[in-house]
């Protein structure tokens, strides 16, 4: 294989922006496993106590991910998020306004490699602020992210929240509005289909987040990341593979899925861990209006299903040749 070397004079900008992404993506892959080795560390040193505290912490503060987290402004505005945006670069575009006095959930699409688009975009920055002001994202996960010390309390900073009912609930039970439950709707099973040029979505099984928009009276919103899934490659997988049977099989025990991805590197363009430098634009949709129904029957719950596929099939439709995707191509829902 023939290796690509990155140019020497490229601007000091693009280094930073460089830099910006690569602490990501170690803090993505290897922060919560040193978070654990620290602790560990401070258990079986002369700082024990420091453990013990913390874990007193941990115990009392266990529910936190589930009401609404504990977001810091100061952290969602770091200097280091800009750069880590501009590498791409990341937009955020608006088609509709979002009322302040209703709830939303928000359904992100496509989960990608690492959800790259959903943390820039509702992690960091002023851009959803801007664009949609009184409205307060709160991006929901796997609730096994919390159970690693420390590492927890960083991404609860950045407004990340539990993806369990109680924490949707919590979320969508404001009263006077202005909150968003941004649900990635793949899950992390679609995260072994992303690679360049894959238009396919895990989609329709997946019918919680309809009964819970139902359940709180809380708008539909469908989102597309353009982009998402062209930022790495992934090593072949195809479904009834050994490496797929072996890559599901992991995602039961551990709770979530191991891509095998690559893309490039720090100072050339041939391999690594950096995704490729391409454009993400996530277009947030027109909001679909949800009636508050306590005990929804599965015949509204499926109504409302296909309601959403629809929406969500003409937002692609509607914006796809503004990012280069040809036009016989499609979404594909399984």
């Amino acid at each position: 294989m023939k290796v690509e070397f990155a140019p020497i004079n490229i601007p000091l900008r693009r280094r930073i922006q460089t830099v910006a992404v690569l602490q990501w993506i170690v803090s993505f892959l290897l922060l919560a496993e040193f978070c654990c080795g620290i602790f560990v560390i401070l258990i079986l040193g002369n700082f024990w106590f420091v453990a013990v505290l913390y874990s007193l912490w941990f115990y009392f503060d266990w529910g936190t991910p589930c009401a609404g987290g504990r977001r810091s402004q100061w952290v969602r505005s770091w200097t280091i998020w800009n750069y880590f945006r501009e590498y791409f670069p990341m937009k955020l575009i608006k088609t509709s306004d979002l009322n302040p006095n209703h709830n939303y959930l928000l359904g992100f699409h496509p989960h990608g490699v690492l959800v790259c688009g959903a943390f820039g975009n509702f992690c960091t920055g002023s851009d959803f602020k801007n664009l949609f002001p009184g409205i307060t994202p709160y991006l929901h996960v796997s609730s096994i992210w919390f159970s690693f010390p420390f590492f927890r309390e960083y991404i609860l900073s950045a407004g990340i929240v539990s993806v369990s009912k109680e924490s949707i609930s919590y979320v969508l039970n404001n009263d006077g509005g202005g909150h968003a439950s941004v649900i990635v709707v793949g899950g992390a099973g679609e995260s072994l289909n992303a690679r360049p040029g894959s238009l396919t979505l895990s989609i329709l099984k997946r019918k919680g987040f309809i009964k819970m928009a139902l359940k709180h009276g809380a708008h539909l919103v469908p989102v597309f990341s353009f982009g998402e899934n062209e930022l790495f490659k992934q090593v072949a997988n195809p479904r009834g593979s050994r490496l797929r049977k072996i890559q599901e099989k992991l995602q039961k025990i551990i709770g979530f899925a191991v891509p095998l991805f690559h893309a490039r590197g720090i100072f050339q363009y041939s391999f690594g861990f950096l995704p490729y430098r391409q454009p993400i634009h996530t277009v947030v949709g027109s909001p679909i209006p949800v009636k508050q129904n306590l005990n929804p029957t599965t015949e509204e719950i499926e109504q409302l299903h296909e309601l959403y596929l629809q929406k969500l099939s003409k937002l692609f439709e509607d914006h796809k040749r503004n990012y280069g995707i040809p036009e016989h191509r499609s979404l594909i829902f399984e």
